[in-house]
């Protein structure tokens, strides 16, 4: 803990040299990146073998749960996504400096709105390695720096990743200090005091983590404290395709935050889909928890009232039946995390219905919750998803590491001739100017 403080003020320093770097040289930066993970597969692999024994125990000994476990898995398939991801990232357009907008105040005096990065992050997270290049690449096109605060069940592999990455990244000049990785458990306790040093903060990781951060902290979190995501299905949904998203929702990967959780069922068609939607679970493994009125249609467990508030994770969902779309939105926007929510149907006012109606981040039509992801959107890659209603919300990509700041370019021009009572009016018109300076950045030192 005593020496990670001086880290973390280096690494803000570094970050605002970072800020400055130009386009090609960020870009090069990223493709080294990726060809490091490639060529150091085998290092990846033997560290993340390390981490899946040990993490094995912890599963035994229920200190963590066996969807971290799943997550903390690194194979051939997962390595070459984090490629892909980083490549993708290169592809994006370099946000730092980019106009919003400008405004003439008056005759050579102009408003810029310009785009920056956040500057210092600090991401906390548990068990998936991948987070690292993830996050590491998003931050380094976006000019901010980051330092990482990853689970002690996940420790061989992020610092694998980590070294191989940052390594990469210095050898095409970028500043290996805006990087810092954080391995000790006082760490976090340390970092979530650093409120003049750290600009933003994100956790990824359980419920109870993310809330932790969220209370512990001064710093801006972006973030979500759960993924309690549901699939309505309309009376007049084609009952073939709702089958096919309901289970996707829930069985393409259940223990992350975008699978859903409960099933939500029109009443005019409950008795026609919900068993052969049954069979489909039961072929899966899925292990379903009802409310009266579903299991006096089929046989399965029942649902309490904890069950329409819990994100499993896992093979479970809870299914409730309902009378009308109106109560499907009211029970969305009561026990929902405000994540990712989806109607399936083939009327599209009733669609509109929901969509207008439901309050989360993601609101999907005949679509599987499933997509709600940075890399499915176009990202590159997520820093994470948010249920914000400030800054950035959903899956959220490089866009979400970007402010921006006011540039004002004039000739001389002073207040006090603006205030007189002989004085015109500002113009505030729309500008066709191009910022001046977007072109080469200054990097530091004497020009």
């Amino acid at each position: 803990m005593t020496d990670i403080i001086p880290q973390i003020k280096a690494a803000k320093t570094a970050s605002i040299a970072l800020s400055s770097v130009p386009t090609a040289r960020k870009d090069a930066a990223l493709e080294a990146m990726a060809k490091a993970l490639d060529a150091r597969r085998s290092e990846i692999l033997a560290a993340n073998a390390v981490d899946m024994g040990n993490g094995a125990k912890l599963v035994e000994s229920g200190e963590i749960s066996k969807s971290m476990y799943k997550r903390l898995a690194v194979d051939d398939s997962k390595i070459d996504g984090m490629i892909a991801g980083i490549r993708d990232v290169i592809r994006l357009a370099d946000p730092v400096g980019e106009q919003m907008s400008a405004l003439d105040l008056d005759d050579g005096l102009t408003l810029y709105q310009i785009r920056c990065p956040i500057g210092m992050l600090g991401v906390i997270f548990e068990s998936r390695p991948d987070v690292v290049p993830q996050i590491m690449s998003l931050c380094l096109k976006s000019g901010n720096g980051v330092a990482f605060k990853g689970g002690r069940e996940a420790v061989e592999s992020i610092r694998a990743l980590f070294g191989i990455l940052r390594d990469a990244a210095a050898s095409e000049g970028i500043p290996a200090d805006a990087f810092v990785l954080m391995e000790s458990r006082d760490d976090i306790n340390a970092i979530l005091g650093l409120h003049d040093y750290i600009d933003l903060l994100i956790p990824r990781g359980s419920n109870e983590f993310v809330r932790y951060i969220q209370g512990h902290t001064k710093i801006p979190v972006l973030g979500h404290a759960a993924g309690i995501c549901h699939v309505y299905v309309d009376r007049t949904a084609d009952l073939d395709m709702a089958r096919s998203v309901v289970l996707d929702s829930k069985t393409q990967y259940p223990a992350v935050c975008n699978a859903a959780e409960t099933l939500l069922v029109d009443s005019e068609i409950a008795e026609s889909f919900l068993p052969a939607m049954a069979s489909e679970f039961a072929a899966k493994g899925v292990e379903m928890r009802g409310d009266a009125r579903t299991r006096s249609i089929i046989q399965c467990g029942e649902a309490s009232e904890e069950d329409w508030d819990t994100e499993y994770g896992d093979l479970i969902i809870s299914i409730h039946v309902v009378d009308s779309l109106e109560e499907a939105v009211s029970f969305i926007n009561a026990h929902g995390s405000h994540h990712t929510d989806a109607i399936v149907a083939k009327d599209m006012s009733r669609a509109s219905g929901f969509v207008a109606g439901v309050d989360s981040a993601d609101v999907f039509v005949n679509a599987s919750t499933r997509f709600a992801d940075g890399f499915r959107y176009g990202k590159g890659a997520e820093v994470g998803i948010s249920t914000n209603k400030i800054h950035a919300r959903g899956p959220v990509g490089m866009e979400g590491l970007m402010i921006y700041k006011y540039v004002l370019v004039g000739n001389g021009q002073v207040v006090k001739d603006y205030v007189r009572p002989e004085a015109k009016p500002f113009a505030h018109t729309p500008s066709d100017s191009k910022y001046p300076f977007g072109g080469e950045r200054w990097t530091g030192g004497p020009r």
